[in-house]
């Protein structure tokens, strides 16, 4: 059931998540379930969102999303992992400043976008136990499918080859989150490539380098 109360987060739970891959009329109702998810929650916040409301846009009867999903937790869930099942990859400008850039760009148009569903799924994860465990793995997925930017970079000879790629790679996209998520201020169009241009400097200038081995 949704927390409306302001309490702490729900406990986690053991239920088995949704098939990832599930195909026909059962990939379909997963389809429309998930696109009403992000749609309620865009509209409404997580305060907002239910098993009726969701059920009721999506068309399908409610005792399919329990069924299937259980409860909230289990919509959100959901709606990250299908995040993670794209095909998305970062762009490769023949840069390293340029590929960070192109990195912020997306992060910021995500974020800036009304309603920003990243911005509603994050907060609704520190609400369900069981986002904050979708949301982790999603971070996971896409700071991994973000290495090859370093990588690139490393086979340019414009970084050593012992750089930390993560460690460069939340430097270069930090400022966005904290200036359009936690402080809640305008967006800057000239962020991402200030945030990028800093960051390859200070990757330059060795500021990444993992420390050696003891």
């Amino acid at each position: 059931m949704t927390d409306t109360t302001g309490g702490p987060p729900e406990p986690a739970r053991t239920v088995a998540p949704p098939d990832r891959r599930p195909g026909g009329r059962t990939a379909r109702v997963r389809a429309q379930v998930l696109e009403a998810v992000r749609a309620e929650l865009g509209e409404h916040g997580y305060e907002g969102l239910t098993m009726e409301g969701v059920a009721a846009r999506a068309g399908v009867h409610r005792t399919t999303v329990y069924r299937r999903w259980e409860d909230v937790g289990g919509l959100l869930a959901d709606v990250l992992d299908a995040a993670g099942e794209d095909d998305w990859e970062p762009a490769d400008t023949g840069s390293l400043r340029g590929d960070l850039t192109a990195l912020n760009d997306e992060i910021q148009e995500s974020l800036v976008v009304r309603p920003s569903i990243p911005q509603a799924l994050m907060a609704a994860s520190f609400r369900s136990a069981r986002a904050a465990d979708a949301q982790q793995r999603l971070w996971e997925d896409r700071y991994a499918r973000c290495e090859i930017i370093v990588e690139r970079a490393v086979e340019r000879g414009e970084l050593p080859p012992h750089t930390d790629a993560r460690r460069l790679l939340i430097a270069s996209t930090a400022p966005l989150y904290h200036q359009l998520v936690l402080l809640r201020n305008a967006p800057d169009p000239r962020m991402p490539a200030h945030a990028a241009t800093t960051t390859t400097l200070a990757a330059a200038a060795g500021a990444f380098d993992r420390p050696p081995a003891v």
